[in-house]
């Protein structure tokens, strides 16, 4: 064997052996349900957190994690409410948000005379898949049944379902160039994706278009449409992408962290200093405690993607 195939065997072999642990890893996960307010739950287990929205007209789903979770998902879904499920919005492309698509869509069905507008590619068969345009081109490698079959290219797309008007509202270049925040105006929760995580720094997606502003904007759109109640715990509640349920205060908190990190950076910037002469300096120091410590996703990979996008 050549040098060259050995090294092809190699990276093959620890590929499927990645692959097979992370499926030993997701065989012992457990899917966990917490009631949030009106008719909105949100299901915790592996990858993004998953919304669920139950009622008369059928079930909808923001997010479905890994495809190998999808069994233990739909039976979670089935103790909420044995009707079909009709939607599935995606809030961004990653894997940990939209693994379990074709699964969870061919377990549903898209509601009767919902091609009206003849914007839907498969009406005959499972749930609707909704997510922004760019989601769509980010997903081509992925098998055709996971791909949204209802995209938009606007800034908005509005639904009523389950008694609700529901927004989704596209937030460009803030985690990646396709992310939506999905808000429920009856019982009012906001499933926010990655624009908004509590259990790490923000992550930056550089390659796919996120930028540190364009996360900024996202947070500062999440705080100007919540409504809370003063003294006292309620109002909005917020479902992040990975982490707690949140309120206003969780959602100042990371954003006002964002913001100084992207202000001790610029600074940087403008000293002169280079992208390793800022990794040095430990801008997010006094946060790591708090963010840093997550496996895949760490302080420097934020630092890093923090300066490109302000160098650009």
């Amino acid at each position: 064997m050549t040098r060259t195939l050995a090294v092809i065997a190699l990276v093959l072999c620890l590929s499927m052996l990645a692959a097979a642990q992370q499926t030993q890893n997701l065989n012992s996960v457990e899917i966990r349900i917490l009631p949030v307010q009106g008719n909105i739950y949100m299901l915790v287990g592996a990858g993004a957190n998953i919304t669920v929205q139950t009622g008369n007209d059928g079930v909808l789903v923001v997010d479905t994690q890994y495809a190998p979770l999808s069994e233990k998902i739909l039976a979670a879904i089935r103790t909420l409410s044995k009707s079909p499920i009709r939607y599935v919005i995606n809030t961004t492309f990653d894997d940990d948000h939209t693994g379990g698509n074709e699964p969870i869509r061919k377990a549903g069905s898209t509601i009767a005379g919902g091609n009206v507008a003849g914007d839907i590619k498969d009406a005959a068969e499972g749930a609707q898949i909704i997510a922004h345009d760019n989601v769509l081109q980010r997903l081509t490698k992925a098998p055709s049944g996971a791909w949204p079959t209802s995209t938009f290219l606007s800034d908005e797309k509005k639904l009523f379902f389950n008694g609700e008007g529901i927004e989704i509202i596209h937030q460009p270049a803030a985690h990646s160039d396709g992310d939506s925040i999905v808000f429920f105006r009856r019982s009012d929760v906001i499933s926010a994706g990655d624009i908004f995580t509590t259990s790490s720094y923000p992550v930056i997606d550089v390659a796919a278009g996120g930028t540190i502003q364009g996360l900024i904007d996202g947070l500062n759109r999440l705080v100007d449409m919540i409504i809370p109640v003063y003294g006292q715990e309620g109002g909005t509640l917020v479902i992040p992408g990975h982490g707690r349920l949140s309120d206003l205060g969780d959602v100042i908190n990371c954003r006002e962290m964002t913001i100084i990190i992207r202000d001790r950076v610029q600074d940087m910037i403008k000293k002169g200093m280079t992208l390793e002469q800022v990794k040095a300096a430990r801008p997010t120091r006094d946060y790591d405690p708090l963010y840093g410590s997550v496996p895949g996703w760490t302080t420097d990979m934020f630092v890093e993607a923090v300066y490109k996008t302000l160098k650009k």
